[in-house]
């Protein structure tokens, strides 16, 4: 295989077994680079293995249901993979302050579902680097952290 293919397959793994319906957290000493760097709109930078590992369980404790999944093929350039995604879940767990913008109390039932883009530096069959965009204000707005323009206006 081509090393675009051999790093299509390291992400595709990645989305499945870290991202995915049911995490499996081995994945990250495996495929992730000691010192990685995981950074999303939603949250704070996140850099090497154990502080992503927390960050994951604290946000699977608050969205127990947290499920994302790939909407599109891979597309591998060099070191470069780009996926395309969609997920959420729904807030039934513990308090989560993760989020930029606020916290949320606990176990508040809102839904969240959501899409993005997410650009991946595989080195050496380790991710590297992963950089994503998602649409952070429909995840927000869900979550009830961003309240909308006309909804402020009514309120006067």
């Amino acid at each position: 295989m081509s090393k675009e293919e051999d790093n299509k397959t390291v992400v595709g793994r990645w989305f499945t077994e870290f991202w995915g319906k049911n995490v499996n957290l081995a994945v990250v000493d495996e495929i992730a680079a000691p010192n990685m760097l995981l950074k999303y709109s939603l949250h704070e930078p996140r850099r090497g293995r154990e502080d992503i590992k927390a960050f994951m369980t604290d946000f699977r404790a608050a969205f127990p249901d947290l499920n994302f999944w790939g909407t599109a093929d891979l597309i591998a350039e060099g070191d470069y993979v780009v996926g395309q995604w969609e997920g959420g879940g729904t807030h039934t767990g513990p308090a989560f302050d993760d989020f930029l913008i606020g916290s949320l109390p606990a176990a508040t039932g809102h839904k969240m579902h959501f899409s993005g883009t997410t650009v991946l530096k595989v080195i050496d069959g380790k991710i590297v680097e992963e950089h994503g965009l998602d649409d952070g204000v429909t995840a927000l707005t869900q979550l009830g952290l961003i309240v909308p323009a006309r909804d402020v206006s009514q309120r006067s």
